[in-house]
Formats: structure tokens, sequence, C-alpha cells
């Protein structure tokens, strides 16, 4: 969530900038601290780039900043890690209605040319807690208005009813810049849908992965076609931890909407997908798990890192 400077045409291709480069770096599991230092980065150059523009240039004179704040919510953990970069803190709504503003270090305004990074803080929730991302227009002396905050402690409700009340509880007029506002409701893993396996740094490590999966997904009754391509996945992912990373190795898979496999190992050394050539005998790994997955990627942990695959899976009968 944050805000842009100025007003107009101008101030919505900058937020459409912004809001590319955050789309393209959260895909790289960066934590919200490195996410925002290189948004920054991103925000600077613009800005300097308008400062280059000549002195007639009605662009020139409107300097370029920008606010975010930037959540990572763990599922597993109940953990909510949060930076901001001059823009506010959420509001966490608690199931039993009761709000409060977690104390979140202020990091400097993007495009501010200042480096200092952004602290993240550590949140635990409880599972069912409703968190509210707002931009300035319900801000009221650093919080979310008492009105708003008053429409939102109900956060058993469906998420666009409250949204719907908060809009009821706003001015006719709310300002040209109007106001935003986002909400997520936290939840957790549910034990029946997640399933770990300790593997040994050995060759035969992918064999037991395979049988793991397949019996796994045989119990939750998943198709055989899902099935496939999962001992597959599952295959290259960890053939890939045993020649280039370290233990410990370990395989997670889990159950939602999707189904997400994991494996996880020591190394902080990342894989490159390569497409290789006919003649060649090996490299061709994660180009399979790109072609078999929906979404894959990398995410690094203090103990290593996560290599993940997402497919996709039928909705229930």
């Amino acid at each position: 969530m944050g805000d842009v400077s100025g007003e107009g045409i101008q101030a919505a291709a900058a937020m459409g900038q912004l809001r590319m480069v955050i789309n393209a770096l959260a895909a790289l599991d960066l934590e919200p601290d490195e996410l925002l230092a290189r948004l920054n980065d991103t925000a600077n150059r613009l800005a300097r780039e308008r400062a280059a523009l000549p002195p007639g240039d009605p662009l020139h004179r409107q300097p370029l900043t920008a606010t975010c704040t930037y959540a990572v919510y763990d599922p597993f953990t109940r953990v909510c890690a949060v930076a901001r970069a001059g823009h506010p803190a959420p509001l966490v709504v608690r199931p039993d209605g009761s709000a409060s503003t977690p104390d979140v270090a202020e990091g400097p305004i993007l495009g501010s040319f200042d480096t200092a990074p952004c602290p993240v803080t550590a949140v635990t929730l409880e599972e069912g807690s409703l968190l509210a991302f707002y931009t300035g227009g319900l801000d009221h002396d650093g919080t979310l208005a008492w009105p708003v905050r008053k429409a939102l402690a109900h956060p058993d409700h469906e998420l666009a009813e409250l949204c719907d009340a908060v809009a009821y509880t706003l001015p006719a007029d709310v300002g040209p810049e109007g106001i935003a506002l986002l909400l997520a409701r936290t939840g957790s893993v549910v034990a029946d849908h997640v399933a770990e396996l300790e593997l040994p740094h050995e060759p035969t490590a992918p064999a037991l992965a395979r049988t793991f999966a397949r019996d796994l997904l045989a119990a939750w009754g998943i198709g055989d076609e899902t099935t496939f391509g999962t001992e597959l996945i599952v295959s290259e992912l960890v053939t890939n931890a045993v020649r280039y990373g370290t233990p410990p190795l370990r395989l997670r898979i889990i159950r939602s909407d999707t189904l997400t496999c994991e494996v996880h190992d020591a190394s902080s050394v990342s894989p490159h997908l390569r497409h290789a050539r006919t003649v060649d005998e090996g490299g061709r790994g994660l180009f399979i798990v790109s072609e078999l997955a929906g979404n894959w990627g990398t995410r690094y942990t203090g103990g290593g890192k996560v290599l993940w695959t997402e497919q996709p899976l039928p909705p229930p009968d």
C-alpha cells in the first residue's frame, strides 16, 4: 500500500511504474526491507530523470516521492513481517474486535535519496485477525480515523461488507486524490493439509521423495495426472538440492487451493533455469519444473533457501 506525490496523469504513471517494480520484486520472495531498498533505488532513479528534464518542462518542478508499506505473512508461524517507507503502519483487528496499530519503525520516503534501511517489525497475529492497509485519506494523527476503526471492528464479516461499511463512514468529498483500503484476513495451514519428510543428502533422496509424494497424494485423493506431475517436480527439485545444495534436506507438500511443493536445503546458492541443447545430457531439471508447475521460485531463509512450486488443483467434486 502506498501513495505517490502529485496529481494527474504523471502521478498515475509514476504509481504504475512503482507498482510494476513491486510486482516483479515480490515474485522473488524478498524480505520487506530488501524489497523497499530496491524499490527506493528505482524511485531515486525516476526522481533523477525528472530533475534532468529541461527547466521549461512542468514535470521538472514536480519532485517525485512516494510512500509504501509492505508486509509478508507466514501462515505456518502466524508472523507478519512489516516494513514501511514513510507510510502508516497497518491496523490489526483481532478476532474479538479489539484493534491496535503495531509499532513499526518508519523508514525514509521513497525518492528522497535517503538510503537508510527500512527496519522490519515481526508481529505475531491470531488466526482470523484482520489487517487493514490504507492511504492518507483515511489517516488521522498517524492512525486510522476512529469512524473507520469502528466500522472494521467486526473481523468475522466478509471483507467486501467491511469495505462497504468503511465507505459509508466517509464524507461525500474525500479529496481529489481519493482513498485506498486493502483488507486481508490471516489464516493458518490446516494440519491435515501439510506433510514433511526429512531426506538424506544422498543419491537415494529423489526416489524417496517420489514415493512419499505418490503415497501422500493418493491419501489426499488427488488425481493421477497431478500426482504424476508432482512426482517429476519433487524428483527434479530434490536432485538439484542433492547435487548443488547442502544438508539438511527437507521436502514439504502443502494442499490448499493449489498444491505447493517445497524443498529446503542449507545452501544460499540460487539455481538458474537453463534451456538445454539437444545434445546436452543435463540442465533440463528446472525447465521441466517450470513446464509442470503454474508458478515456481526460490525463497531465502536464515538457514538457506527453499525451492518451491505451485500446481493448480481441480475444484472438489
